[in-house]
């Protein structure tokens, strides 16, 4: 199995098991975060905020997903995904860069229900 695979695999254990704040360690020092919720987040400093602020947002009400199918080789992963949600189901895809078996880059890509 490929290195950037089986870290996506170790992401999706930890964001369905355990705190967002679990994830720092996942990425690298010079790692970005991209969410269209969200936006572009740079550097493993502001990463790690954002992480707290997600399990501060989500501690009464975790967000709920499904995993479709996690696939890559050494560098690049990607994964699908549903958010499970009472009002509507989010489906959305995950792309992962990977060096030294970390995340460099982090991208997810859905269509951000209104709401949010």
């Amino acid at each position: 199995m490929g290195a950037a695979k089986a870290l996506a695999e170790t992401f999706w254990d930890i964001q369905m098991n355990g705190s967002h704040a679990e994830l720092l360690p996942l990425f690298a020092e010079d790692a970005v975060f991209e969410d269209p919720a969200i936006g572009r987040v740079e550097g493993k400093p502001a990463i790690a905020k954002l992480l707290a602020h997600l399990d501060k947002l989500f501690a009464d009400n975790p967000p709920q997903f499904e995993v479709r199918e996690i696939a890559g080789g050494e560098t690049v992963a990607w994964s699908r995904w549903v958010w499970k949600r009472p009002q509507n189901d989010v489906e959305g895809v995950g792309l992962y860069e990977v060096k030294h078996e970390l995340f460099t880059s982090y991208r997810d890509i859905f269509e951000v229900p209104e709401g949010i």
